[in-house]
């Protein structure tokens, strides 16, 4: 599963046309991110569909990076995101984006793209995705 990161313009329907873009190919956003400073944002987008995503974004003229994600399920208490962000730093990994896909029972599932998603995935572990939007 790839993250899509995608600049825009900090100006009204900006994300608008960019998730129209995927809609119109029938791709569906599971998990979406954004944030603006100044005169620019950036949205970090997950979908179903890598492939359609990409070829939906390049032809409505975006520019996307585009990064593999690895998912984690942690505890939803204080602290657990702080120390999911430690293990991943202490073993020398930047984070690139990061956003929650799922909720249920506690458990929160979260999406990291980061430099090195082999080495990601080693210290994460491997989790089950927790709730019905879970991958």
């Amino acid at each position: 599963m790839n993250i899509f990161i995608v600049d825009l313009k900090h100006q009204p329907g900006e994300l608008a046309k960019a998730a129209e873009a995927i809609a119109q190919k029938g791709i569906d956003i599971t998990a979406f991110s954004g944030v603006t400073c100044g005169g620019s944002g950036t949205v970090a987008l997950l979908t179903n569909d890598d492939v359609g995503a990409r070829r939906a974004l390049s032809d409505a003229g975006y520019r996307a990076r585009e990064l593999e994600v690895v998912t984690t399920t942690i505890d939803n208490a204080p602290g657990t995101l702080a120390k999911t962000a430690r293990k991943l730093a202490d073993a020398g990994i930047s984070i690139e984006a990061a956003m929650p896909t799922a909720m249920s029972g506690g458990k929160v599932t979260l999406a990291f793209a980061t430099d090195n998603p082999t080495k990601a995935q080693s210290v994460l572990g491997s989790r089950e995705p927790v709730g019905v939007g879970a991958r």
